[in-house]
């Protein structure tokens, strides 16, 4: 059995657990001998003492208690570096901060725990989660281990890297622009994207104007789903909510509806972009798919024009100058975060408290134009996974966020209307010599985690599985 750990998914390693074929112990050891092995730049840090320790508790509770368990026994599941883990070294992929230990847990680390995983390590993010490539200063990259010459994505880029290489069946992430979705497409993996208040936020950070979810980075439909069932909690005083599922989302992954109307949408949305014929095979894929199994494809329209993403735009760069950093750590900062600190500085009140009124008004708008539809469906990138350093321009960051719009323009649509959306690993395609993950991307309507996550396992059921790397 532990020879082949890196096999299962998040659910199967629990049964494995659960039926005392292994012990967590055991797992925990195979996660931390693989993540020793790392050559994908996926951790910036192991916990093996923690891991360990919190391996040891499982196994004496399941000793003492034959009836123990937890949803998530015995998995290990590492921490994006944007969150703290008491104890643990918390850098949030900056210079700045190298060094800095966390001397508390953050709530998405304790409920993570309470469901029964095992924290085994830190995964790389870049400076404050800003870009969506993982190519951290001092750090190695983040790479795709489809192919390591190209990025695992951002800015949950580690996670993805060692979820995609076997290390960790789940990893948890986070998603402000598309950081879990866009991983999920680089390294062929799911990622799902939850509506605005599906998961809380605190308790020791704030909402803000709802753009960032937690989440996780899977290799199954069902692991994602079994996720959310334990960070979807409602918590007292928290600024969104999105109402609870009839049932749970693990057992919506059994459902297999029908008749669902699903609008495509190939056109870009917050930026022109070239869309690579690759990912546009991916949805041609998908379309077909869909109509297989009994739903309905039309054409979706763009629900609203480039210029309409500045609201973003002031929000994103403001919440740059928000981060509690001394004036003495500019210099160690990337030009990007230093970029998008200055812009954020230029920006007033009035424009601020405006950004916030569009944003509110751009939700309604995507809602109307999309109200016809239970889904939508995009690629989730325009193009295939991205050469490293084919983004980063730290001579230009104003290039350098604008190549990062054409390269990602649909996946922020989702955190300003604050629907929920998912990345699937669905179409592979030949690249430069290179077979890469090519995905696909499913937007739903808000609260419809569950219908998402159905159609996501049909599709996930009509293709036999995801393929793999190697």
């Amino acid at each position: 059995m532990t020879t082949h750990l890196s096999e299962l998914t998040a659910l199967q390693t629990a049964e494995a657990v659960r039926a005392r074929q292994v012990s967590a112990t055991e797992v925990a050891e195979a996660a931390l001998a693989r993540a020793e092995e790392d050559v994908w730049g996926a951790f910036v840090t192991l916990a093996p003492e923690l891991a360990l320790t919190q391996a040891a508790e499982l196994d004496r509770r399941l000793a003492a208690d034959p009836e123990f368990d937890l949803p998530l026994l015995g998995v290990p599941c590492p921490i994006k570096d944007l969150n703290p883990v008491a104890g643990v070294g918390f850098e949030a992929g900056s210079a700045a901060l190298r060094g800095s230990v966390a001397d508390v847990d953050d709530g998405i680390v304790e409920w993570l725990r309470e469901a029964g995983t095992v924290m085994v390590g830190k995964t790389a993010t870049p400076e404050f989660g800003f870009p969506c490539y993982t190519e951290p200063d001092g750090r190695p990259a983040a790479v795709t281990p489809w192919d390591p010459t190209r990025s695992a994505g951002g800015s949950s880029g580690g996670a993805a890297a060692a979820v995609a290489a076997g290390i960790v069946p789940i990893a948890q992430g986070s998603d402000g622009g598309g950081s879990l979705r866009i991983p999920a497409s680089a390294c062929g993996l799911v990622g799902l994207k939850p509506s605005r208040g599906r998961v809380p936020s605190g308790p020791l950070r704030e909402a803000g104007p709802g753009l960032t979810t937690s989440g996780v980075l899977t290799r199954t439909v069902a692991d994602t789903a079994a996720a959310l069932d334990v960070l979807a909690r409602p918590q007292i005083g928290e600024t969104y909510y999105a109402p609870p599922p009839a049932s749970g989302f693990l057992a919506a992954t059994t459902r297999r509806p029908s008749g669902l109307r699903v609008g495509v949408l190939t056109t870009p949305v917050i930026a022109d972009a070239d869309v690579d014929p690759t990912c546009l095979d991916g949805v041609d894929a998908a379309i077909s798919l869909l109509e297989s199994l009994g739903h309905h494809v039309d054409q979706a329209p763009v629900p609203f024009t480039p210029d309409r993403w500045e609201s973003f735009m002031a929000l994103w760069t403001f919440g740059a100058t928000m981060l509690p950093l001394p004036p003495q750590a500019d210099p160690l900062l990337t030009p990007m975060t230093r970029w998008l600190r200055q812009e954020g500085r230029k920006v007033t009140a009035t424009e601020f408290a405006t950004a916030l009124d569009g944003l509110q008004r751009l939700t309604r708008q995507v809602a109307l134009a999309w109200q016809p539809f239970d889904l939508v469906l995009t690629p989730t990138l325009a193009q295939p996974p991205a050469k490293l350093g084919s983004l980063r321009d730290d001579a230009d960051p104003a290039a350098d966020f604008a190549a990062q719009m054409r390269f990602t323009p649909w996946t922020s649509v989702y955190n300003l209307s604050g629907l929920p959306a998912i990345s699937l690993p669905l179409h592979v395609a030949a690249v430069e010599n290179a077979r890469l993950p090519i995905g696909i991307m499913l937007g739903g309507r808000f609260g419809a985690e569950d219908v998402l996550l159905s159609v996501a396992a049909q599709l996930e059921e009509a293709v036999g599985g995801w393929q793999r790397p190697g």
